[in-house]
């Protein structure tokens, strides 16, 4: 089988079970970041907005959601889902925590534009 080349193809391909994360995931994602690029990426579903926003990908048990979450305050409240090299990974048994997600999107957003802001100034 090939790699999926698309988002679509890419849930498609996904376990029925895990499917509906991923959709969830995904539309949170959207939602907080209307203007944000989705592609596939390291052959993960994956959204860019002025750089690499997040990664997520389906595994056996879990999610894994990849941003480098930074902020302090969200540090703390993904503590629990806090997995190797900064990557998160959220229980396929327990109900995605969508709002973290939104205020992790967020702030990447910001991230990600005072980078390219920097940049433009240097």
């Amino acid at each position: 089988m090939t790699d999926p080349q698309t988002i679509d193809e890419y849930i498609a391909s996904a376990p029925k079970e895990v499917q509906p994360a991923l959709i969830a995931i995904r539309a949170t994602v959207k939602k907080a970041a209307p203007d944000a690029e989705e592609r596939i990426s390291y052959r993960m579903h994956a959204f860019f907005l002025n750089g690499a926003l997040v990664y997520f990908a389906a595994f056996k048990r879990h999610i894994g959601f990849y941003p480098p979450v930074r902020d302090k305050l969200l540090q703390s409240q993904a503590v629990k889902y806090a997995g190797l090299k900064g990557n998160l990974k959220f229980p396929l048994s327990e109900p995605m925590p969508l709002a973290l997600i939104t205020k992790i999107v967020k702030s990447r957003i910001k991230e990600n534009a005072a980078r390219k802001s920097e940049k433009g100034h240097a």
